[in-house]
């Protein structure tokens, strides 16, 4: 049974930068496709980047591109997003979510709280 386990959330002011973990377990990692959504109050689930096996990544919101980076080390069977420029509208929680046929595995999801 694969699992995800995502970290590195937390209160920051307008400007900084957080980089999300998503470590995976109990599955080949190295053969999923990893998205990183996000979801706030009242919101529907976003999805902001994903990154293939063959490390393409396509970023899906426009107003995360050039500050939000998704990336994968498949030697550690993490992936991560690096968030910076953070503005008050990045407020939300984010998941990982990692992809293969017909397999498909989410995290409990990381806060992430912009606020000066």
């Amino acid at each position: 049974q694969g699992h995800l386990v995502e970290s590195g959330g937390g209160l920051v002011q307008p400007g900084e930068s957080l980089r999300l973990s998503c470590q995976a377990s109990g599955f080949t990692f190295r053969d999923f496709a990893i998205m990183w959504y996000r979801q706030a109050p009242g919101k529907q689930r976003e999805l902001v980047a994903q990154i293939t096996t063959i490390n393409v990544v396509t970023t899906f919101l426009d107003s995360v591109k050039g500050r939000f980076t998704i990336s994968r080390d498949n030697a550690k069977d993490t992936a991560y997003l690096q968030m910076n420029n953070l503005k008050p509208e990045d407020t939300a929680l984010y998941f990982c979510n990692a992809r293969h046929a017909i397999y498909e595995y989410w995290g409990q999801g990381t806060q992430v709280t912009v606020s000066s």
